[in-house]
């Protein structure tokens, strides 16, 4: 096929004024959508009265725990469906993350005085469950209504940075923490 002279100069010009065109559209006109949190970025906080014990009375300071990411739990003993829905969405959600499992814990802060199911804490292995020693602790954790109804996230460093809304959708919660975890240089 044999180019005219015409259809030759057209296309010199489209080299040209394509890039141009393309420039201002962008600059101008097209957006591309950036990347908004699933969770709810609270105002960075470290966390105070952090001394406490495990389920089985032996002591834990969540300072100990510092240098790796925290999900967390808060909530009673009694754990009713919502309460294992969100155990279970944290653990599900940590085994996503591959070799990065390893920068997360899991901590289920027991608001109450009373004894778990010794086959749900069977269920979770690796789980954190841990009593403050001051009641103050937790109201550490804001809520939108019930704080049994959300996940937190704790940063390395011992801030809490997030909060995931109730009923939490996991694979938005599990790009959340992948490009957390991708981003930060600590824990």
């Amino acid at each position: 096929m044999q180019l005219t002279p015409r259809s030759k100069f057209l296309m010199l010009i489209g080299v040209f004024v394509v890039p141009v065109v393309a420039a201002y559209l962008a600059f101008f006109g097209w957006r591309p959508a950036g990347h908004t949190n699933y969770g709810d970025l609270l105002k960075v906080t470290p966390l105070q009265q952090t001394a406490g014990a495990t389920h089985d009375d032996t002591p834990l300071d969540l300072a100990s725990l510092q240098g790796k990411w925290l999900m967390v739990h808060v909530g009673p003993a009694s754990c009713d469906a919502g309460c294992e829905r969100q155990l279970y969405l944290m653990r599900q959600v940590r085994i996503t993350q591959g070799k990065a499992q390893s920068r997360i814990e899991r901590l289920w802060v027991v608001t109450d005085g009373d004894e778990a199911a010794p086959a749900l804490l069977r269920e979770h292995p690796g789980l954190h469950m841990w009593r403050p020693a001051d009641p103050a602790f937790v109201g550490q954790f804001p809520a939108e209504g019930d704080r049994a109804g959300h996940i937190y996230l704790v940063d390395p460093l011992g801030n809490l940075m997030l909060r995931f809304p109730t009923d939490p959708d996991p694979k938005r919660m599990m790009k959340d923490l992948k490009l957390l975890l991708k981003a930060s240089q600590i824990g």
